[in-house]
């Protein structure tokens, strides 16, 4: 139940998340398609996962990275849209202090992972095209372990204050969170302190973090394209293109998703509070039912392993 102005001496111990304010007496129908999408994104992942483990053409470092790609796909599908499909069928809103916390430790975390990844799997493509002599010895089993180890270490330091800052202060005035998930800004709007210091955090951290991997990435498919126009023959930039062309889609939909997350967020006086928060639950579902998908067509590879893994 959510605490009145008046009771700010009562210190809160769970939050209500209402999800969609505008929605609450048809919220229930988007169960409908959010259902299946999660049932397709797990069940993509895992085999996806399962395939690089089992088929030995399979075990090369780019293999590797979207194998750690599919992981947080999966980390993060289970940590935001289970709850949500909860709180759609049984109306379980309450969650408790601990684990809206945990929670946004883990999206605040993990989302920003999966973006150092694509940087990563970037990098592997500018080494492909523009050095393919050199890749063998560059890109290496060795070089995808230090790539996730950075990778961890890069956005745990950066984003774990982000959910310290928001348990420290005094939540005393409400509990009502209007969003699906324990995000940032939705929750220390509740706390009776002041909370300048965790929204200039929030700007900064992610700005540093998913701003740089999108210039980085921008910059490696700059030398790419920069290389492919120095080829001669047609068929040899159309083969180096098309090395890129699954990774290129996933930056597509992992990326588009975002920046009109962040618009609608900028504009939330334009339009209505339901659209960010529905676009927030959407992008931590729709790019792990897709990835997986963009792959396993695309790749040949990646394709022979799967099917060969359904036969046996």
């Amino acid at each position: 139940m959510a605490l009145s102005p008046n009771h700010s001496s009562t210190q809160v111990t769970e939050f209500l998340m209402i999800c969609l304010p505008g929605m609450q007496d048809v919220q229930h129908w988007l169960s409908v398609p959010l259902a299946p999408l999660l049932v397709l994104a797990l069940g993509t992942n895992m085999v996806l996962l399962l395939a690089i483990h089992q088929e030995a053409s399979l075990h090369e470092p780019m293999y590797y990275l979207l194998a750690v790609l599919s992981l947080l796909d999966i980390i993060l599908c289970l940590t935001v849209i289970p709850k949500v499909l909860l709180i759609f069928w049984f109306d379980m809103k309450p969650i408790s202090f601990t684990g809206c916390f945990l929670q946004m430790f883990m999206m605040n975390t993990f989302l920003p992972m999966e973006s150092s990844t694509l940087v990563v799997m970037a990098y592997d493509r500018y080494v492909a095209v523009c050095q393919p002599l050199h890749y063998p010895s560059i890109i290496t089993g060795e070089f995808v372990v230090k790539a996730a180890m950075f990778i961890i270490f890069r956005n745990l330091l950066v984003t774990l204050p982000t959910p310290i800052l928001a348990a420290r202060l005094d939540y005393c005035s409400g509990n009502v969170i209007e969003n699906c998930i324990c995000a940032n800004l939705s929750v220390v709007r509740l706390s009776c302190g002041d909370i300048h210091l965790n929204k200039l955090y929030q700007f900064v951290s992610v700005w540093c973090l998913m701003g740089s991997d999108l210039v980085l990435i921008f910059f490696s498919y700059c030398f790419i394209l920069k290389a492919v126009l120095k080829l001669h023959s047609v068929t040899a930039a159309i083969k180096a293109l098309s090395t890129c062309g699954s990774h290129f889609i996933l930056i597509l939909f992992f990326y588009t998703l975002l920046v009109v997350l962040v618009i609608t967020n900028v504009a939330r006086k334009q339009i209505p509070l339901d659209i960010p928060i529905l676009l927030n639950v959407l992008h931590h579902l729709i790019p792990p039912a897709i990835n997986p998908i963009v792959y396993g067509v695309r790749t040949q590879e990646i394709k022979h392993g799967i099917l060969k893994l359904l036969k046996s």
